[in-house]
This record gives C-alpha cells, sequence and structure tokens, in this order.
C-alpha cells in the first residue's frame, strides 16, 4: 500500500525529528501532540495496510475522552461512538443488582469500534502533514554514530532521527530491542471474547452497557438506536493460551463453546452468540504490572508496550492517550532530552500501574466458580454497587485531565 502524506497545518517546528514506531491509537496521537510541541515525527507501521477493521470495540473513558477533546477530536469519536453514562449490572437471569456511572459526572465514556478510534486519529495526524508509512517491521535499533537513533526494518530501509517512540503495543518489539530482560506481559487466567450480531433481537440500551455475571462467564452487551449491537464474554482460562491452537480454532468452534458456558444463563446471550455470523475475537488477556524503566537513550515507551492494562476497567486507550500528552508537554518543556524521558516517567509510571492493578483486581470478581459464591455475590453486589452509584471513589481515574497549556517542570 502507498504510504500517505497530506498538506501540513502551519506549525512552528523547531527542527527535532521523532520516529514513531506503531500506527495504532496512540502512534498517531502521539505523533499530534509532538507535531504541538513544534516537534517533527513519522509514523512507521508493521502491517502493510490500516487494520481499521481489527480489534473489535473498546471503551474511551471520559479521561480518554479529555484528551481527545485538546486533539479537537471528541466531536468526530462521539459521534461515531456509542456514549455510555452508566453500566448496569445483573445475574445470569437478569436479576437486576445495580448500577454505576461510567465515567465521571457529566462525561460519559464512549463505547467505539476500534478501528474507527484508530482512523478517525490517523486521518488527523494525515491532514496536518504527518507522513505515515506501512510495512515498515522493525528489526533494530541503532543509538549513536552519525545520528542520535536509527530504525532499522525488515524491508532493508533504514531511517534516523533525535529520539524514537516505541507505540507498538503489548508485545512491543522496541521494548524486546532496548531491554530484552525486562519483565515480559503477564497472563490473567482470562479470555476476551467478542463480537457484532447482525440480527440482534434484544432492544437498544440507551446510554447504557449491560453487565451480566453469568454462571461460568461474564458478559457485555449494547444495543444502539440504530439495532447495531457489540457483546463481549470474559471467560476463565488456566494455563496460558498457545498462540497456534487459538489461530486454528475457528469462529465456529468459539460460537459453540460460548453457548456452552452460557446455556444456563438468559436466552438473550444465546441469541446474540447465534446472530453473530461474522468473526469472533478471541484475545487472552495480559497486561504489564510493572516496567522498571520506561525509556533508554533516545528511546522511550508509551501506552500498552510500557503499562498494558487488561480491558476490565475501560481504561488501555485513555491511559494510551494520556501518555501520549505527557510525553509531548515534557518534550516541549524539558529541553535535555534524557530529563524530559524521566519527567514524563515520574509523571505517569505511578498512576499507571495503580490503573492497571485495580482493572485485573476487577477481572478476578468477574467469574464465580460455586454456587455458594454465586449465591453470596447476588447478595452483597446490590449493597456494594449501591454504595459506589453515586460515590466520588472513582474520580481519580475518571475525572484526570492534562491541561495541555500548563507547563512542565523538572
Amino acid at each position: 500500500m502507498e504510504n500517505h502524506t497530506s498538506r501540513s497545518d502551519e506549525t512552528a517546528l523547531t527542527g527535532r525529528k521523532a520516529l514513531i514506531i506503531g500506527c495504532g491509537i496512540v502512534g498517531p496521537a502521539t505523533a499530534l501532540f509532538l507535531r504541538r510541541a513544534g516537534i517533527n515525527a513519522t509514523i512507521y507501521e508493521a502491517q502493510s495496510e490500516p487494520a481499521d477493521y481489527a480489534g473489535l470495540f473498546l471503551n474511551t473513558a471520559a479521561n480518554g475522552v479529555s484528551v481527545l477533546k485538546t486533539l479537537g477530536l471528541e466531536g468526530a469519536v462521539s459521534a461515531q461512538g456509542f456514549p455510555a453514562r452508566r453500566m448496569v449490572f445483573a445475574n445470569g437471569s437478569l436479576k437486576h443488582l445495580g448500577e454505576v456511572r461510567n465515567g465521571a459526572e457529566g462525561h460519559p465514556g464512549v463505547v467505539i469500534k476500534r478501528g474507527l478510534l484508530t482512523r478517525t486519529i490517523r486521518d488527523e495526524a494525515l491532514r496536518q502533514g504527518i507522513p505515515v508509512q506501512f510495512g515498515k517491521k522493525l528489526k533494530e535499533i541503532r543509538i549513536g554514530g552519525a545520528h542520535p537513533v536509527t530504525a532499522c526494518f525488515a524491508d532493508g530501509t533504514e531511517a534516523t532521527g533525535d529520539f524514537l517512540v516505541g507505540c507498538d503495543g503489548i508485545h512491543s518489539r522496541t521494548r524486546q530491542l532496548i531491554f530484552p530482560h525486562a519483565p515480559q506481559p503477564s497472563y490473567t487466567g482470562m479470555l476476551s471474547c467478542g463480537g457484532m450480531p447482525q440480527d440482534a433481537t434484544a432492544p437498544p440500551t440507551p446510554g447504557t452497557m449491560q453487565m451480566i455475571f453469568g454462571k461460568q462467564a461474564f458478559f457485555g452487551y449494547l444495543v444502539k438506536p440504530t439495532g447495531e449491537a457489540y457483546w463481549f464474554s470474559n471467560v476463565a482460562w488456566p494455563g496460558e493460551p498457545d498462540r497456534e491452537a487459538f489461530r486454528a480454532t475457528t469462529s465456529e468452534e468459539w460460537r459453540q463453546r460460548l453457548l456452552a458456558l452460557h446455556r444456563d444463563d438468559a436466552p438473550l446471550i444465546a441469541q446474540m452468540i447465534r446472530a453473530t455470523t461474522g468473526e469472533i475475537g478471541v484475545y487472552p488477556i495480559y497486561d504489564i504490572p510493572s516496567q522498571p524503566a520506561w525509556h533508554k537513550g533516545p528511546v522511550v515507551l508509551v501506552g500498552d508496550a510500557v503499562h498494558a492494562v487488561s480491558p476490565h476497567a475501560g481504561q488501555g486507550a485513555s491511559m494510551a492517550l494520556e501518555d501520549a500528552i505527557v510525553l509531548a508537554k515534557c518534550l516541549r518543556d524539558i529541553p535535555d532530552l534524557a530529563q524530559a524521558f524521566a519527567r514524563y516517567q515520574a509523571l505517569r509510571r505511578g498512576r499507571a500501574e495503580k490503573v492497571v492493578a485495580a482493572s485485573r483486581r476487577t477481572g478476578q470478581t468477574k467469574v464465580a466458580s460455586t454456587a455458594m459464591a454465586r449465591w453470596c455475590r447476588d447478595l452483597l453486589m446490590p449493597v456494594f454497587l449501591g454504595l459506589f452509584a453515586n460515590s466520588r471513589s472513582n474520580d481519580w481515574v475518571y475525572s484526570y485531565t492534562v491541561p495541555w497549556d500548563e507547563k512542565v517542570s523538572v
């Protein structure tokens, strides 16, 4: 596929050049903020073309929407997504257990197809003249010599810059190259399955994510006013899955497994699964609880490459977007590269590790393995959710903002 560039907006640039590895959600966002900071950036993506139909859907929480607002993209994302103001919980028989806000008061999260979010941010990068090159699989990083950093790609080409930003996800090649002995992503013991039914009969769920504690798996869904529906199922899966075996398992085989897991739950779950005649996505859930170092020399990591969050708290994309704006601010305000990277790590690491830990704890509550555990959950959950329904206890997650105009000091 041809590489894309577009006419640039007028911006005063300093002459510094950044190499961005990865063109998912956070790569283009980082490039956009770096441009605001006066730094040229080029994005290099390993895939041969945009993966605009990969990854099903995600929740962009209020703190992530705040970052998108700074980029001027909140309206575009909200228009394509589904503002979800609350989460309503039930057991497998659809007995109501309670509800909580999805986000900060007055600032809901937005559920959106991952590909649409990625494309929206990438298109804005292209509009502002930020080059995106596809088919650039990172092979090696050279530090020093005639240039501060050189990225060597599998196709034999090279790119040079003043620094390199690894935005290449949980199995980051950048992280592997600069920290070969770094902790590996940790398997959480669960799978995330999901799909988009073609003929869901469930009624629309305006502004709401429906969450169901099934007897053997956790199920969540939403139905837009148009009838378009999304669902996911979190399944306990002991032992780290074999990637080859997973790739060899068909969507039909997963469909039957999920129907078996939910056979004792409300019929609407089976209906949604059966109505998903297309692909059923299945992803082992990993996280990175702690990464000792986030940067080395002229190389720095952001997003899932350094603090992957399991999806249970709906914070993966939002935390990565926070990284993008904080890193750019540090580079804008602190001339020394090493000091800028160190300040970025200091500002982000504690919060990231706290969110990763909280998300894993949430995941561990989703599946009750015995009838007694389910009985206790159904008894206590309404009390627990009632306490938190209007609580500000999660404001530390959702109300977090990063003012672009506020200066960063060493």
